[in-house]
């Protein structure tokens, strides 16, 4: 893998540091009609009417949903801690480790996009139910947290609850925690050989093609795509002729507005850019908090590839025309977006 071509997914520097690598109630039976005095049938009654209404049937019906469902999510959360300590999981290739992302890690972001952004999500039914698709989106916000909305954006909306795999850049899996949690929640090298093999084995794999170019530009060319380079996504998904989903996202790029860049820094740190926004550094680990943006994730009609003959995939042609097509049904999507969002934060 060491030698593997990279596909230009987000920059064109050099990756040769690149790291390696889901009880009805009874009925009081018919009345029957009595010369006894109303009250005195009514108290003769009550006894019968109490036992059915307080008979063991309804009384658990009422009860076990609450304490069966706390006694199977503890028992469930024993099996989970057990499993764990004892090396009993899986892991796939990629190092992905579903059953943690599904316990773990997506109830830590969860919270994160319900209640903090709030994401609303549109077109889910343009996902398929099963087989390869490749998933196109804008990307934007300083910090990369709009791959990670829309990884739960699809566990959480799609009717198969479909896993998204992530083609990410090599520097995430130069930082330590960063790619081990990378890995465990199925994100992977952006090159062509992980990206056509996931494909093939009916992955949801997503990209996001502007790269560091999308996620480090500047507040003032909010929502502007950037280059999309050399079309490498398009080439993978015709030759696995998988269809391709654009997807456009609105409110990440308010959440670090970025106002400056500090270039001389970036470069001692190693960084592709170093953000300089309203609040941070100024306030120090404060500035780190995103702003409450509100969130809207689109996902667009298909772009179906499996139509075109194998060698397709090698037509520069081709390949310019379907990466325009996708840029710009993307952009679209974002100029409607944004005419219809009444506000920033609401």
């Amino acid at each position: 893998m060491a030698d593997a071509k990279v596909i230009p997914f987000d920059d064109d520097r050099s990756r040769a540091g690149a790291v390696q690598r889901p009880a009805r109630r009874r009925s009081a039976g018919n009345r029957r009609k009595s010369a006894e005095p109303a009250l005195v049938r009514e108290v003769k009654t009550l006894p019968d009417r109490a036992a059915s209404q307080d008979d063991v049937p309804v009384t658990q019906e009422k009860r076990e949903p609450q304490d069966g469902g706390l006694e199977r999510r503890i028992a469930g959360g024993l099996s989970f801690l057990r499993r764990r300590l004892t090396g009993d999981y899986e892991v796939d290739d990629f190092g992905y480790d579903e059953e943690l992302t599904d316990q773990v890690l997506m109830s830590l972001l969860r919270p994160v996009y319900e209640k903090y952004f709030r994401v609303e999500v549109k077109g889910v039914e343009n996902i398929p139910s099963e087989g390869g698709a490749l998933i196109v989106a804008n990307h934007s916000g300083t910090l990369p947290l709009d791959g990670l909305m829309m990884q739960v954006a699809v566990h959480d909306n799609h009717p198969a609850g479909r896993h998204l795999r992530l083609l990410a850049a090599d520097l995430v899996f130069m930082l330590p925690v960063v790619n081990e949690l990378a890995r465990k929640l199925g994100h992977t090298l952006a090159c062509a050989e992980d990206a056509e093999r996931l494909l093939g084995q009916g992955e949801l794999v997503g990209v996001m093609p502007e790269g560091f170019k999308g996620i480090g530009k500047p507040f003032s060319e909010r929502y502007k795509l950037q280059r999309f380079g050399r079309g490498g996504f398009v080439s993978t998904a015709l030759r696995q002729g998988a269809p391709i989903i654009p997807c456009s996202i609105v409110g990440a790029e308010e959440i670090y507005p970025m106002i400056g860049n500090a270039r001389t820094l970036a470069r001692v740190l190693g960084f592709p850019y170093f953000p300089l926004t309203p609040t941070f550094p100024w306030l120090g680990p404060l500035g780190a908090i995103p702003l409450p943006t509100k969130w809207t994730i689109q996902f667009g009609e298909p772009i179906r590839t499996d139509g075109y003959p194998p060698e397709a995939a090698e037509d520069p042609m081709l390949m310019f025309n379907l990466t325009d097509q996708v840029r710009e049904q993307i952009q679209h999507t974002l100029y409607k977006l944004l005419v219809q969002r009444r506000s920033v934060f609401f």
